[in-house]
Parts: structure tokens; sequence; C-alpha cells
């Protein structure tokens, strides 16, 4: 029985298939005398047009017996075959070949798999995908049968005739095309024999050697290729550096501003008032509206050296070219008391929670305390030449000191104290000019940082712990003052000459954040704001700028209590 081209179960062949069209398969025909009636069986149901797989392949001879393969088959061939094939197409379209030879366990069912066939459509018709070989969709390539002579990338002797550039320019050109093109690791493949992981074996999954550690070449980075340890697709992306203002937001002019080293005459209280030491005066601007206040004259005889607000920013100290400290109240502008001590002129002032810390030219440093009546409680005696730097820790057990002992061999001009000893806990040396710029770190324990004068130009940092230098930096030039921000792990410095600059500085790294410039002479004053982010600068050329520097400090978003006691929950404050 002969179905139709439009009765086909198979989908059209594509062009390239000689045929337009294919029939399906067909059993042999049944002798008429055994049907009733055309086109049924012996029962008198109509033949199916699917067949068995098993049926047709058990009346196909293999391949590898057709003596007259590849040639077309005439219509008795194809009577014998079972297969109703059209003209032009033979059994090598179908590629059966037996694997009954290799395998004798094998049923006639099954004896036969296929091994290319023309359409994907015609391997799913003749046998089970279950049982059918499927190619896996992984390809490993093998370098050793890449043709690297075509580029000239193996190792090959050099002919004795052969042109060799000077100084063995060919053989430093070839080893460094490779390592552009397979990696640094490449001359291993090839020196190493066939069988250990070279370009012989056939075993290309290995362990590859980690070099990162090692020195970079010479010829890195690449255009081809970037540095493997400076660029990595995995690691996260590097965060632009933060923005800050080259220019100032606010000028002031301070005439009689001295042009003085070892003084400090500028101090920004808590409660945004700035206090600012001009000849004999003290005056006072508030942030908030601008007013300008002065608090004191001390006379045409003396000259103020220093100002320190105390943490609370009610009172203000003020250091005398006499040696006296006075402490005014900075709300009333009123005296409040007058302590003596000091031979001569008192250059800083430090406070911590109830002590005022005064340094002179003396060499001396006095400790202060309101509460009772003489003008000091204990003298610190340790530097050999004017003290110009003081500052307490946080915590207030330990305060640092910085003098100007550069003159004296062997002198120590930074000292570390606590108030359990009038001597001195620690003595670093290892600056070699004078020390004013002093700080410590909000954001740990015991770590401070201190600057060097022209000689030195150096910010180091100590562990006052241990008392071991932990890191040091060359700034190029005199290091005037130090502050830390308390909003991010950063620092300010200004200097003085020869750049006359202000730098902003990342830690621990040490990576420059910034370079302010403006000043025309040293930078000897600086007050950061009360809220961490503006810092005040003052020069010797009569100048104050305020400048933003730091971020606003990220505050802990509130947490929401939910539960049944944080209904009707008050806060302290």
């Amino acid at each position: 029985m002969t179905v139709g081209s439009n009765l086909s179960p198979f989908p059209p062949l594509p062009s390239y298939i000689s045929s337009p069209k294919i029939r399906p398969l067909q059993t042999p025909k049944e002798n008429p005398s055994d049907s009733p009636l055309p086109g049924r069986n012996a029962t008198g149901r109509k033949k199916p047009l699917w067949f068995s797989p098993a049926a047709v392949l058990s009346k196909i001879h293999p391949l590898s017996n057709n003596q007259n393969a590849g040639q077309t088959m005439d219509p008795q061939t194809r009577r014998k075959s079972g297969l109703n094939l059209p003209a032009g197409m033979n059994e090598t379209s179908l590629r059966l070949d037996s694997i009954a030879k290799q395998n004798p366990s094998v049923s006639s069912s099954s004896a036969f798999r296929v091994a290319s066939v023309s359409s994907p459509r015609m391997i799913s018709s003749l046998s089970s995908p279950s049982k059918t070989s499927v190619c896996s969709d992984r390809f490993i390539p093998c370098r050793s049968a890449s043709r690297l002579n075509t580029f000239g990338l193996l190792d090959k002797p050099a002919a004795a005739g052969s042109p060799v550039k000077e100084g063995g320019g060919n053989e430093t050109y070839a080893r460094l095309l490779k390592c552009e093109l397979f990696g640094s690791d490449f001359g291993s493949f090839s020196s190493s024999p066939a069988g250990s992981g070279g370009l012989g074996s056939p075993n290309m999954l290995r362990f590859k050697t980690d070099h990162s550690g090692g020195p970079n070449s010479p010829y890195s980075p690449s255009i081809m290729r970037q540095d493997s340890g400076s660029s990595n697709e995995g690691s996260t992306p590097t965060k632009p550096p933060r923005k800050v203002p080259k220019t100032p937001h606010k000028v002031l002019d301070a005439p009689s501003l001295q042009d003085d080293f070892y003084l400090n005459v500028v101090d920004w209280s808590s409660q945004n008032v700035l206090a600012v030491g001009l000849g004999t005066c003290v005056y006072l601007w508030s942030a908030s509206n601008s007013k300008v206040t002065k608090l004191c004259d001390l006379g045409p005889n003396d000259s103020v050296c220093s100002v320190q607000w105390t943490r609370e920013g009610s009172y203000i100290s003020v250091g005398t070219h006499f040696g006296q400290v006075q402490v005014w109240d900075g709300t009333q502008c009123k005296r409040v008391r007058t302590m003596g001590g000091h031979q001569t002129r008192t250059g800083v002032l430090a406070w911590n929670s109830r002590i005022l810390a005064s340094g002179s030219r003396d060499r001396n440093i006095l400790q202060h305390d309101l509460r009772v009546p003489s003008d000091f409680v204990s003298k610190l005696v340790g530097h050999k030449s004017e003290v110009c730097g003081l500052k307490w820790s946080h915590d207030d057990r330990q305060l640092a000191s910085g003098g100007n002992d550069n003159q004296v061999t062997g002198s120590n001009r930074l000292l570390v104290w606590n108030q359990q000893s009038q001597q001195p806990i620690l003595k670093l040396t290892e600056h070699t000019a004078a020390v004013k710029a002093i700080t410590w770190s909000p954001h740990q324990s015991g770590l401070l940082a201190s600057g060097g004068g022209t000689a030195d130009r150096c910010i180091r940092f100590w562990n006052t712990t241990t008392g071991h230098q932990l890191n040091h930096i060359d700034t190029g030039s005199q290091v005037c003052n130090l502050a830390w921000s308390k909003n991010v792990n950063e620092l300010v410095s200004t200097h003085g000459y020869s750049q006359n600059q202000i730098m902003v500085w990342k830690y621990p790294s040490l990576s420059k954040v910034a370079t302010l410039t403006g000043h025309s002479l040293r930078v000897l004053y600086l007050a950061m704001s009360p809220d961490g982010q503006t810092i005040v600068t003052g020069a010797g050329d009569e100048t104050l700028r305020f400048w933003n520097v730091f971020p606003s400090m990220k505050t802990p978003a509130p947490v929401k209590a939910t539960g049944l006691w944080s209904l009707g929950r008050t806060h302290i404050r």
C-alpha cells in the first residue's frame, strides 16, 4: 500500500537533499489471497501507517555487505531491502553500521545503531533516544594539534646560517610574544616533556601557579592584557575618590595675625564660635550669624600667644607673652581667673575634662586645676627647648607634647605623659626638627600622629601603647598643624616652607585625597568646626580661609521597636 506525499508523517527535508520528498518505510506487501480486502489485514481492520523500527531493521542488510554501496538502486533492489525509497536515494543516506559483530549479546531488534542520518527526525523514528549514543557538547582543545609553527611560537634550534639580531633580539621578541598570547607560564608548557602536562600531553587540566606575588614584568601593563595584580574581573571595582572643593567658601580678613610658627592663636569651640588672637586682643566670631565680639585687650605691652576653648565651649583660656594664663567666660566676656607660673610666653594650651596644660618657652609644662587655689598642680620637665605642641588624648589618659629641640643634640622632640607620673612614659626621637603638629586618632585608641618642621617634613604615626612607629610619610614641606577627622578616618595637615599648601590624607593607606592652595605664606593655624566638616586655616598673609574638606558623619538608621514594650516609649534625651 503506497501512501501519498500529503499523508507523510515526516516533515519536508532541507533543500540540500537531492530528493524533494521521501516516502515512509513500508513493510513488504502481503499476498493478496491472505487479505480479504485491499489495505486490510486478516481480521478486516485497516493496517496502520506507522511501522516498527525492529521489523524494518531486521530486513536491512548491513552496509559492510553491500557491494554496490554508493550506486543508485533499481526497483528490484529496493523491493528486496524492504524500503520504499524515492529515485536518486540509496541506503548510504542512512549509514547503518553493524554492531552485532562487536557485541553478540545484542538482540536482533537492536543489532544496529545509527551513525549518521541525513535528518534528525529519522534518528528519532528508527531508534530509541535512551539507547542511542549521544555526542557530548563539550569541546576541550588540545594545543598539541595547534599550528603554532605558523606563528613561529615553538622553540626551534637556530640554524647555522640564520640571521640573528644583535643582542639576541629574535629570542627576546619570541619570548615576549609567547607571554602576551599564552600567559607567563607558557614557557613551562613548551619546555616540559610529553606526559608532564606540556604541549604533548593530552591532559590539559592542571593547576596553574599563582605568580601574582612575584615582581611585575618591566613590560607590564600590556596593551593586550591587564596586569593580574592590579586588575581582576571578579574583584570589587575601586571606589572613586571623594571630590573636595579646591577653593575656600569664605575668607575673613585678620589684621595683625602673627606669622610665628610657635604660636597657636586660632580655635573653634563646640558652640560654633571661633576665637582669634590678633595682636593684643582676642576676638570671637560666631559662625551661625557672623557676629564679631571683642573678648579682651591685654594692653600695649602684652600680646596674645595662644587661645583654647574648653570642651563644653563656654570658657576660653588665653596665654600671654608674659607667661600668664587667663580664663574667660565666653558668653559674658568676663575674666574668671588669672594663673601664673611660667617665666616667659605661653605659646600652647590644651584642655581635658578638668585639667588645663600650658607649654612655654621656659621649656616647662604646667597643669592647672581651676578647683584649687594654687596656680598649678604639677610641673612636667623633659624638653630642652620651647614647648610648641600639646594635645590630650580623647580618653584624657595621655598627654603628647612637642618641642623645638632640634638645636640640642640627643634631645627629645616628642614626649608622651600620663597623669600618674611626672616623668614621660615615651621619648620619641625620630623627628629631626621642631614638633608643633600633634593629633590623636578619634577612631583608634593609642594612635598618635605628629609632624616635623622644615628639616624633617614628615608625618609620623605612633602606637603609644608599645612605643613603636607605625608608619611615616614625607610631605615635602614644613608641617605646621595636624587634625584628625571624627567623621571619617582621614586627617588634614597644613604646611609652610616651601609650598604653603593644605593636604588631606586617608589613613592607613596614607593616600592623598586633596591638595588645597590659596595662602601666600605659611599656613600656621588650623581649627575644625564642631560638625567636623569644615576647617579654618590662618596664615601670615592675615587671612582666615574656610574649607569644606570632610563629609558629614554617617548617622545610624534608627531602630524601630515593634514589640509590646515599645508602646509609649520615651527618650531621656
